[in-house]
């Protein structure tokens, strides 16, 4: 670990990252609930093309993540990726304000999902190394929490903004929405600058060892993560569930925050208790939350039966945003947690795509319940499949 001094029993740099999260996230979520309806009202894209465009802006990020974490394990540079990776991101947001397409809106979303990519693995991997020896699920799991609590905010800050301009036009109120969420990240860019510290130059750079990557244990968790993101459905597709049984965007909200409440309430203790029980027997369960999770909002129809939905929805990301990234920090080795972490983000990515484009498709050509049915049937294979994972 970096650094010897702690604030509520983890590491500076982790309490501050998770600062840094929680602003950035606030950023994002100001604007992810009102997308949906941006793509489909503002900028009247059919339902199959909305879906895929989804999938394809939160598949695009996994991409960069195992090369810049390989580059930040070979020049032993993290703090600077994670600065410009969110300081990308931030300026994606906020240019938001002024696109009039599709495609204009895609290319500032793909600059969005690039910082991530550059920003996620060098971020993790500092996570790792700021964390004490067995704690990696504690560290990432109150990372996690903040990065969810700004999940929390950034839908009501949307709302209060939304009911400040309700005699604009709904175009004029959603650009200011893009344009303010530019002021969290720009604050979070300015904490990793001047108060995060670098762990990169202090890894000892070991040549010689095998790479976890050649274990086949290892390999073998990638298939069932391959396979369980092709189970991840946007969360566009419960926005749009919940407006498919009649509430209003801004209702929408307040179910997109509640099932962000509920996951940055789990994420913090499923961490520290994954130190405890073994981190594949919680991987596990969150397979069979998700399955749980797609099954109820394919059957949903009342009010009761959706908020469920979302509960079941924020318990599965609390686990699977956070547990596999603490598994795959333990089995790497020192010199390559930024490649191994950023390998995970990478097959998770590269599946996700084709997940969302199959759920439009179902969308588009059935129903909202085919395309939940579908993640569900993913969802319950790789839980089956984590049996024959060996234990962490």
């Amino acid at each position: 670990m970096t650094e010897k001094k702690k604030i509520i029993g983890i590491s500076w740099n982790v309490f501050l990252l998770g600062i840094v999260s929680f602003l950035n996230d606030m950023s994002s979520e100001m604007i992810a609930p009102i997308v949906p309806s941006y793509l489909t009202d503002i900028l009247r894209i059919n339902k199959a093309l909305s879906g895929s465009l989804m999938g394809l802006i939160e598949s695009l990020s996994s991409l960069f993540k195992v090369a810049f974490g390989y580059i930040s394990d070979r020049f032993r540079e993290r703090k600077l990726f994670v600065a410009f990776g969110y300081l990308f991101s931030t300026v994606a947001k906020g240019a938001l304000a002024f696109t009039h397409a599709w495609w204009d809106f895609l290319s500032l979303r793909v600059l969005d999902r690039v910082g991530k990519g550059i920003r996620t693995a060098p971020r993790d991997a500092l996570i790792a190394e700021s964390s004490e020896k067995g704690k990696s699920g504690k560290s990432f799991g109150f990372h996690r929490m903040m990065d969810t609590m700004g999940a929390v905010a950034g839908p009501l800050v949307a709302i209060g903004i939304l009911a400040l301009l309700r005699n604009y036009a709904k175009v004029e109120a959603y650009r200011y929405v893009f344009l303010l969420s530019a002021v969290p990240g720009i604050i979070g860019v300015l904490i990793v600058l001047f108060l995060v510290k670098d762990t990169g130059k202090e890894v000892k750079k070991k040549i010689t060892g095998i790479s976890a990557l050649k274990s086949k244990n290892l390999r073998l968790f990638l298939i069932v993560v391959a396979i369980g993101a092709l189970g991840r459905y946007s969360y566009a597709f419960i926005m749009w569930k919940a407006e498919e049984l009649g509430y209003s965007v801004v209702q929408s909200l307040a179910f997109y925050a509640l099932f962000n409440v509920i996951y940055a309430l789990s994420a913090y203790p499923i961490g520290v208790r994954s130190d405890k029980v073994g981190k594949k027997r919680v991987i596990t369960l969150g397979f069979g939350v998700a399955t749980l999770a797609a099954l109820t909002f394919a059957l949903a129809n009342t009010l009761p039966t959706l908020i469920l939905g979302f509960v079941l929805y924020g318990i599965y990301l609390a686990i699977e945003d956070t547990i596999p990234r603490a598994y795959m920090a333990d089995l790497a080795r020192e010199f390559e947690k930024g490649m191994v972490i950023g390998a995970y983000h990478t097959v998770f990515g590269l599946f996700v795509f084709p997940a969302s484009v199959i759920a439009g498709f179902l969308w588009q050509n059935y129903s909202l319940e085919y395309a939940f049915l579908y993640a569900a049937f993913m969802s319950a294979v790789a839980m089956v499949l984590m049996s024959f994972v060996g234990e962490d």
